[in-house]
């Protein structure tokens, strides 16, 4: 399995001088993304996804010995599916803004990896969400309930012959550490509250 590490967008919403995944929470956040990934000890490769966004936060990966793939930074879907295209694997996307993951959530996830199934993709309840005082604009309603993308996706991108009309299914997780994506300042001040 191949981990990929979403790590090209501008963080826009954040309003920031530096790149939003060179924040510190301890470490610079990209860095609790790749580690939990390393010390899953689940992947034969990591790869950070970078653009033409985020050229320090490309610099500093490649610093740290973590291997990156340049894309165009059209669109977090756009620079996904470019990837996609050249892996013929099992792939967890995760999200590079995800401060607080670590090797048993991976690990958990892995677990529930399905290869019948193309594309999964790791929910939370809204409920579990607003009680963490989070926000999220990228919502789905399964089993009845309104639930949110937590930027994690189990891939099957073996059996992907075209992105188009792929049947997404959907695992719930409430769970913190997956949760708490950092897309706005004030998901960042929450955060040291933690």
């Amino acid at each position: 399995m191949i981990g990929i590490v979403m790590a090209g967008g501008k963080g826009t919403r954040m309003n920031l001088d530096n790149e939003k995944l060179l924040l510190e929470y301890k470490k610079p956040i990209i860095l609790h993304v790749v580690d939990s990934l390393k010390n899953s000890n689940s992947f034969s490769k990591i790869l950070a996804i970078t653009s033409c966004n985020s050229p320090k936060t490309k610099k500093f990966l490649e610093k740290n010995n973590v291997e990156t793939f340049d894309t165009p930074g059209i669109g977090y879907v756009e620079d996904l599916n470019l990837v996609l295209k050249t892996i013929h694997d099992k792939v967890l996307v995760t999200s590079g803004d995800l401060p607080l993951l670590d090797k048993e959530i991976i690990q958990h996830i892995i677990n529930k990896f399905d290869p019948k199934k193309i594309w999964t993709s790791i929910l939370v309840t809204n409920e579990f969400l607003t009680s963490l005082g989070l926000e999220s604009d990228y919502s789905v309603i399964f089993d009845g309930k309104k639930c949110h993308y937590t930027g994690i996706s189990l891939v099957n991108s073996e059996k992907i012959s075209s992105l188009e009309d792929l049947v997404e299914n959907y695992i719930v997780i409430d769970d913190k550490r997956i949760a708490f994506n950092l897309n706005s300042k004030q998901d960042y001040d929450l955060l040291s509250t933690t």
